[in-house]
């Protein structure tokens, strides 16, 4: 295959590029990336010599025909997007213009190439809260921040370019995934850095939302898995049924580092916070496709790999992410004596 990985230096892109590298060397691999903060070459230097990086903008048609004419490109994988949902209820129209008006001109410059087989990552979160069971792919979407929503016009504008034009065109949804090479902003590898740093983790509300935990080479593989084996106008859920609270994965966190309770500092929820997420999995199962890495186990090699990379986390915590980072928690702090009754566990 000659394979297009549109947003292949961000966090589970670069993840999938690394694993084409080591497993389908015979491929060749075009990385197509926006380079915006969240996306890092960085992120490649382990495999900078076995691919070719392109910077670009989904949404630039020209941009887009010129990288499928020039490279001969057969298969389109879409990793690019817009993913952090509290910059989206900060600002949502920088996620539509990449997650919709992108997705749609990447579609639609896949289908003018005759492309073989594209492929649009997207998200548990389009499925919306879930109080019990998990989500089938029939499941309706029922997004509700601005984040799932645009993930949720993504999607759409896949399904209607299958149903439209006989797009060759699948969807996987992964549940919440961790690991190396992701940005600070995000809360696993936020609470690893600020206790690297010294500084306690802000954690929302009561702690008590749930998600399922799926390591990042774990969803790299799925994907793999369903590009290679999946029918053309399919959804497939990724998920590891690992669930765990907030406040569970915090505390495990914690564990590592020798530290307790009083290193949580609970500030106050954000808007639209769902509560819990959950996906049934078992379609992607039949095609051959199982996690393979346990939370515990992902904890303990993402910890590992953030203790000896700060010379790529932290300059990521540097400049622009340090007004966000007050805008978003030093702002929402709770008095002591809220955060002291939220805690609810000593040692």
């Amino acid at each position: 295959m000659n394979v297009l990985v549109a947003g292949g230096a961000g966090f589970i892109g670069s993840a999938f590029v690394r694993l084409l590298v080591r497993e389908r060397a015979a491929w060749k691999v075009l990385v197509f990336d926006k380079l915006t903060y969240a996306g890092n070459l960085r992120n490649l230097d382990e495999v900078r010599d076995a691919v070719a990086c392109l910077r670009g903008d989904i949404a630039d048609a020209a941009s887009v025909r010129q990288a499928l004419q020039e490279h001969a490109i057969d298969t389109v994988v879409n990793f690019a997007a817009e993913t952090h949902v509290d910059r989206s209820i900060m600002s949502g129209l920088e996620f539509i213009e990449t997650d919709v008006l992108g997705t749609y001109v990447l579609l639609s410059e896949a289908r003018a190439a005759g492309i073989r087989r594209y492929l649009q990552v997207s998200t548990d979160e389009v499925y919306g809260s879930i109080p019990e069971g998990a989500a089938t792919e029939e499941a309706a979407p029922r997004p509700s921040n601005p984040y799932s929503a645009s993930k949720t016009g993504g999607d759409l504008q896949v399904l209607a370019a299958i149903n439209t034009h006989n797009v060759p065109a699948m969807i996987t949804r992964g549940s919440n995934t961790y690991g190396p090479y992701h940005h600070p902003e995000k809360m696993i590898p936020l609470f690893l850095t600020n206790l690297l740093e010294g500084k306690k983790i802000p954690l929302y509300g009561d702690g008590k939302n749930r998600r399922d935990w799926l390591y990042v080479d774990d969803h790299a593989r799925g994907v793999l898995t369903v590009l290679e084996r999946g029918r053309p106008g399919n959804v497939y859920n990724l998920g590891s049924a690992e669930e765990y609270e907030n406040l569970t994965v915090a505390r495990m966190i914690l564990d590592h580092f020798g530290l307790h309770d009083d290193w949580i500092e609970y500030v106050v929820d954000r808007p639209g916070h769902d509560r819990r997420y959950a996906l049934d999995s078992q379609k992607a199962r039949t095609l051959g496709w199982s996690p393979q890495v346990s939370l515990g186990e992902g904890l303990k090699r993402t910890v590992e790999w953030y203790r000896t990379r700060g010379d790529w986390w932290k300059p990521l915590k540097s400049g622009e992410y340090s007004e966000y980072y007050r805008k978003q928690y030093r702002e929402r702090q709770r008095s002591p004596a809220s955060s002291a009754q939220a805690i609810g566990r000593s040692h």
